[in-house]
């Protein structure tokens, strides 16, 4: 799988994020390299997973509107005699 790749902006906000889950959580101080490592780490473990559940669920929305569609097409068929 392709790694994700975050624009700078939003990897620095998850960063800070990370930083301020230890220090409410763990009371634990980290810095930015520690928290974007960490980052890095669960990205890589993380994303096949979450891409898999995105791509069950996207396969699932299809279909449902698949087979509202099939029968809005089978409401419009005309009566034969």
């Amino acid at each position: 799988m392709i790694p994700i790749k975050l624009p700078k902006e939003q990897k620095q906000e998850i960063v800070e994020s990370v930083k301020e889950y230890f220090e409410m959580e763990r009371s634990e101080s980290i810095g930015d390299i520690a928290a974007e490592q960490l980052l890095d780490f669960m990205l890589k473990e993380l994303a096949p997973y979450v891409y898999n559940k995105a791509i069950d669920e996207a396969r699932q929305a299809v279909e449902q509107k698949l087979a509202s569609i099939e029968e809005e097409l089978y409401s419009l068929k005309k009566p034969l005699r």
